[in-house]
């Protein structure tokens, strides 16, 4: 691995409408490394890779690639200059070929055709040589995340990127696909390409990374090899102060677990989904965390949006409060008292263009009809008040939701319904893609919202949060759930994980 910087970022300064998103950060990046760029949501991390790619220009500093001074314009002219991103969300056309994608803009040509045997000659030789085995005849569409990622990945090595930004390209993945791109990633670095990955998964970055570059609230807090640093002085530093927040959370929530002679608020009997879940039974008491652990596609999500209304169950029964619902819908749920934080809180949870205060509001407005607005003062009480209680950074309510970090963007749409103060709150996936700091925000939240008697419907992939926080455990395997684990002995990672493979094998 060379010493020589191939990328060099000083003094880089970005503000935006009065807050310093970064505060004269410094950046070294190496031939050959993979190098993990650290911090909680907010740190600065996105603005960072967005100055170096194009997307904002630096107020201040400099920025130096193979050793001459640079100041890109746009994405394109990063990537002409030999830096490519590859995002969470392929950027991709899926109806399109895997050579198609590959060579998309720049196939090659037998006069004025398109040579689609040599199109395909060239990607086959082009992923096997970063050991990926695709048909690269068939529609890209035809294969996971994972595999798109990794044609992202084939393409910007193809148009001879020297930097490769990887941005949380591991969140949707699960274990066998994170290998095969961890694989992947080692395998070009040997080959010299520079990599900076953004990851929330600590496991991920000490397996991958050689260094590390940690910020915080906009500032360099330190640049350490990853050898060198044990992950509770970098948990450390990324907060700023030394946490045992997570075990703090599973002492605090090992006081509760209501009895089974409460009467439950929520029960479903048999309730399902033709296609989407099987018919399920489910109750879920007031003051009570009951968990879904299950894989991906396993019906977590469907079951969680049965019980929310979002979708129209087509047999059994759901009774709230002892009445039997129907008729359920989002409306209908939010007036029964039901909250949901969905998976996807950017495309069905916020509204990107709609401030921070009018993001909170958006349920209590509902709630009491657009002919009766919340008055101005007792609107900006109730905004102020969520965003010091949550901690929402910045701290301003006319900026733009879109414009904040994931964790931060999850905390407001916490407030919306915490705001009309449910007594059923489902939180699907509500500390996917954030980083410690708010997850341990979230998390004690959950548990002392159902301290106070909320009723929690929480579903995470990460199954030591579920077992930290529920008082239940439902498993789900294809679609199906196959068990509910109530005993503080048996709510721990490996019996869940045996419950899928045991009780899966039942199926």
């Amino acid at each position: 691995m060379s010493d020589e910087p191939i990328v060099q970022m000083t003094g880089i300064t970005k503000d935006f409408t009065g807050v310093r998103a970064l505060d004269g950060v410094d950046f070294t990046l190496r031939p050959g490394e993979i190098h993990a760029v650290m911090g909680e949501n907010g740190a600065g991390k996105s603005t960072l890779i967005k100055v170096l790619t194009g997307v904002h220009s630096p107020d201040a500093g400099q920025i130096h690639l193979d050793g001459e001074p640079v100041r890109f314009a746009s994405p394109g002219h990063a990537q002409a200059g030999g830096i490519s991103t590859v995002y969470q969300e392929v950027n991709l056309t899926d109806n399109l070929s895997v050579a198609e994608n590959l060579f998309a803009g720049r196939e090659p040509r037998f006069g004025p055709f398109i040579n689609f045997r040599a199109m395909r000659r060239r990607a086959k030789e082009l992923l096997d040589g970063i050991g990926v085995d695709l048909n690269v005849a068939a529609p890209l569409s035809s294969y996971s995340i994972a595999m798109q990622q990794l044609v992202a990945i084939a393409r910007a090595v193809d148009i001879e990127a020297k930097v490769l930004i990887l941005d949380e390209p591991t969140s949707s993945l699960d274990r066998d696909e994170v290998e095969v791109l961890l694989r992947v990633m080692r395998k070009l670095a040997d080959q010299g390409t520079a990599m900076v990955f953004i990851s929330h998964f600590l496991d991920q970055v000490y397996e991958i990374c050689d260094r590390m570059t940690v910020l915080r609230n906009g500032k360099l807090v330190g640049e350490w090899s990853t050898a060198e640093l044990p992950e509770s002085e970098l948990i450390g530093h990324m907060l700023g102060r030394e946490v045992e927040a997570l075990d703090a959370i599973e002492r605090e929530s090992s006081r509760r677990r209501p009895g089974d002679g409460v009467e439950p608020l929520v029960a479903a009997t048999g309730l399902g989904r033709k296609g989407s879940i099987a018919p399920f039974d489910l109750d879920i008491r007031e003051g009570e965390v009951v968990g879904l652990a299950g894989l991906l596609g396993s019906g977590r999500t469907e079951t969680a949006r049965l019980i929310a209304g979002a979708d129209r169950s087509d047999s059994g029964a759901l009774a709230f409060g002892g009445v039997e619902v129907k008729g359920h819908n989002p409306r209908t749920a939010a007036a029964r008292g039901i909250g949901f934080c969905p998976e996807n809180r950017k495309t069905e949870g916020l509204v990107g263009d709609l401030t921070i205060a009018e993001n909170m509001i958006l349920a209590m407005q509902a709630s009491r009809g657009w002919a009766r607005a919340i008055p101005p003062v007792r609107r900006a009480e109730l905004v102020a008040d969520f965003i010091d209680k949550l901690d929402i950074r910045p701290a301003n309510p006319d900026l733009p939701v879109k414009n904040l970090s994931g964790g931060n963007q999850q905390k407001v749409l916490l407030a919306r319904w915490m705001l009309i103060q449910p007594r059923l709150l489902i939180l699907d996936e509500p500390t996917r893609g954030i980083d410690i700091g708010a997850k341990a925000d979230i998390q004690r939240l959950v548990a002392e919202l159902s301290g106070e008697g909320m009723a929690v419907l929480f579903i995470s992939a990460e199954l030591d949060e579920v077992t930290r926080l529920s008082d239940r455990i439902g498993v789900l395997r294809d679609r199906e759930l196959i068990d509910i684990l109530h005993e503080e002995s048996d709510m721990t990672t490996e019996r869940i994980v045996d419950t899928i493979v045991t009780k899966g094998g039942e199926q």
